[in-house]
């Protein structure tokens, strides 16, 4: 009896452990799941960012403008919102944000092809270092196209009151796919040459602001003066647009800047405060700034300062805490209020509605105070190196090579348009007002 005792121990044993083997092997292959907190965080970030182009950046761009042209400005707001999506999901998601090469994605996700919603997304699977996430695929498919839409309508502002429409959406279509999207990779994609040398640009201080910036810079420039410019006063039609616009864009830089994390963390409520103390501080900042210089503070000054101090904090967002959001806030609202008043005066370019002087020049601030003031124990970023000046000199690098493409490939861009179709307006049109001629509509 004993014997048998003896056997049927380690023989039930063994029965007992082959059956749990299965179990165990399961519970380590078990597929992610999808995090549903995240998931509705990104989902809410999303709505977010596209309420900053429409109808944000429509109502603030719409309000600086003659009343004969507000229609055409909040148009293309809206036409490049419809056009960037539509581009997005065709080709510009797999350019951007397929593993490809360290300058260009692949054409692997054209369409959305291979997307799978029923697991997390990791960008750059099959890379030495991916990065994860807790979203499914298509949540961070929108969410990036809400960039990609804001970009080039933030361009329009350098041009605005004379550029043709038919210009204008077929530079934003090839925009979106030649300078955007390449970028975006650059920077944000584990397999970008800026990604992989360490340039820090948590939400779009580069990809967008100094982008964007810069072909607004080259835009206006190309397209030229408005007509009368600068001995004309151009007077806004309604600063009440103006100051709703921005304050939409204000609530929506929330879903900019937090959203970036990627997840409902504390990396996002951190990046949320800092958007907020920056903006603020910038307004003041501008508005006191103004209030020397000219003797009055403006509605106008306030908002443009509001708008600097977010774009300068974007890429900064997930590195800073609020001490750096305070500095890089003051240091815009200044920076930004001589960019938009005596540099473009002092170099002759008729950049309408400022759109190199805030994001341009705020977005350049932004990314060198980056350096100056990330930490690693916020952005939890390894390849960070805190108060020797070496992140400073990566942060250049990132700039440079970003302004050098973004104006080239623009200025190639709007040459060859001009030469098909024509940029600008005629004199007449530009007289008249460009509601009536391209839209056949007016506010009255």
């Amino acid at each position: 009896m004993s014997r048998l005792f003896a056997f049927a121990v380690p023989l039930l044993a063994a029965i007992l452990g082959a059956v749990a083997l299965p179990a165990g092997a399961l519970a380590q292959t078990e597929a992610p799941t999808i995090d549903t907190g995240d998931t509705a965080w990104m989902l809410t970030s999303t709505a977010l960012v596209l309420m900053m182009t429409i109808p944000g950046l429509a109502l603030f761009y719409g309000g600086m403008v003659r009343k004969m042209n507000l229609l055409a400005t909040v148009m293309q707001s809206f036409a490049i919102c419809c056009l960037v999506a539509v581009l997005w999901v065709l080709v510009g998601y797999s350019i951007a944000f397929g593993n490809g090469n360290a300058y260009f994605g692949d054409f692997s996700k054209v369409l959305m092809a291979g997307m799978d919603m029923s697991a997390p997304f990791t960008l750059g699977a099959g890379l030495e270092a991916p990065v994860a996430f807790t979203i499914p695929e298509s949540v961070f498919v929108m969410f990036q196209m809400t960039f990609a839409i804001i970009t080039p309508a933030l361009i329009t502002g350098a041009f605005a009151d004379r550029m043709k429409f038919s210009a204008m959406l077929l530079f934003t279509g090839f925009w979106s796919l030649l300078v955007y999207a390449p970028v975006a990779h650059w920077v944000w994609h584990p397999n970008g040459f800026l990604f992989a040398d360490g340039v820090l640009d948590f939400a779009g201080g580069t990809v967008v602001h100094i982008n964007a910036g810069i072909a607004g810079l080259v835009a206006a420039i190309v397209v030229g003066k408005r007509r009368g410019y600068p001995t004309e006063h151009f007077v806004p039609n309604n600063l009440v647009l103006s100051l709703i616009g921005a304050s939409l864009l204000w609530v929506g830089w929330f879903g900019f800047n937090a959203g970036s994390a990627g997840a409902a963390n504390g990396r996002a409520g951190m990046a949320m405060l800092v958007t907020m103390v920056a903006a603020a501080a910038a307004a003041l900042a501008w508005m006191f700034a103004e209030w020397i210089a000219k003797g009055k503070p403006s509605v106008l000054g306030i908002i443009s300062g509001a708008i600097g101090g977010l774009v300068a904090i974007t890429p900064a967002s997930g590195f800073v805490d609020a001490g750096g959001a305070l500095v890089i806030g003051i240091v815009s609202g200044v920076v930004c209020f001589w960019g938009a008043t005596s540099l473009k005066y002092m170099l002759g370019y008729d950049d309408s509605l400022d759109a190199f002087g805030v994001h341009g020049v705020g977005g350049i601030v932004g990314a060198v105070l980056t350096g100056v003031f990330a930490k690693e124990a916020i952005g939890g970023y390894p390849g960070l190196l805190e108060g020797n000046g070496a992140q400073v000199v990566t942060q250049l690098w990132g700039i440079a090579a970003t302004i050098v493409w973004s104006a080239v490939a623009s200025f190639v861009l709007l040459k060859v348009i001009d030469v098909v179709v024509g940029l600008r307006v005629s004199e007449d049109v530009e007289r008249e007002g460009l509601d009536l001629a391209l839209h056949g509509e007016a506010v009255h």
